[in-house]
């Protein structure tokens, strides 16, 4: 990692969707890159209407103190199967930033989904995505050591600010063998990495960077849908934990169903 004087703080740049270069340079450096109008202001209002939804559904099924992710803080799961997430898989300037970023286009959907908080909830932890999977004996190799594995869009349903609960990244992070530190040792300058930006903003980013969500001191929901690509070389072992119907997957154009078919129900 970098020393901290040489991390960039927030407020974060937002690049705009067709600087494809310049969303690449970020993501390689940072971990994550914001881009801006990532969703159309109809994506935008059909995703929160399904968020929304299923919101309304969790909530009244399980209590905050009960909640997943912590208190008042809780994660949607797998939502591919529902058409308000299906939407935001094979966006055409993000696919060209993602395309970029794996030097391939043989890359494939993980699946979608996202978190929430509702207001209450307290900061959580810093913490990474992904282990490191690939457990060489010798310790020489490890997923922190290799190219861009696994990325996951994030997309606010509502404008991030620091009252609401938005989500703090720590830059650089992607690519350390360090794991990120307790709460209570966590530095004042990464409880205030905090990423604010619009409804909309697609965040792109690499799952081994470290990020954690904040206190929600709001009386407004925090939601952010998400979905997740895999590297054309990499694919966790296991089958979908929600398959996708084929009247959804007949909806995808041919890329779409390129990138999902091993999301498909059988």
């Amino acid at each position: 990692m970098p020393a901290t004087s040489q991390i960039p703080r927030a407020p974060f740049e937002l690049v705009p969707p067709d600087a494809v270069d310049k969303a690449v340079r970020v993501f390689h450096r940072d971990g994550f890159v914001a881009i801006e109008n990532g969703l159309s202001a109809t994506q935008l209002e059909r995703a929160r209407q399904g968020a929304q939804r299923v919101i309304d559904e969790q909530t009244a099924a399980i209590p905050l103190d009960k909640a997943n992710r912590g208190h008042a803080r809780y994660s949607f799961g797998a939502q591919h199967h529902h058409p308000e997430w299906t939407q935001l898989i094979e966006i055409p300037h993000l696919l060209a930033i993602l395309q970029a970023i794996f030097g391939s286009d043989g890359f494939h959907c993980s699946g979608a989904g996202g978190d929430y908080s509702l207001p209450g909830a307290r900061m959580q932890a810093l913490h990474s995505d992904m282990g490191d999977c690939l457990n060489d004996p010798d310790g020489r190799v490890t997923i922190f050591d290799l190219p861009t594995p696994f990325i996951v869009i994030n997309f606010p349903m509502v404008d991030f600010r620091r009252q609401n609960g938005a989500t703090r990244f720590v830059p650089c992070t992607h690519r350390t063998r360090l794991r990120p530190p307790a709460l209570q040792d966590e530095p004042q300058w990464m409880q205030e990495s905090i990423v604010e930006v619009p409804a909309g903003t697609a965040l792109v980013r690499d799952v081994r960077c470290w990020h954690g969500g904040t206190a929600n001191d709001s009386q407004q929901t925090r939601a952010m849908t998400s979905v997740g690509y895999y590297a054309p070389w990499f694919h966790r072992p296991g089958g979908p934990l929600e398959p996708m119907p084929r009247q959804l997957y007949d909806t995808l154009g041919a890329r779409g169903q390129f990138m999902c078919r091993s999301l498909l129900e059988v």
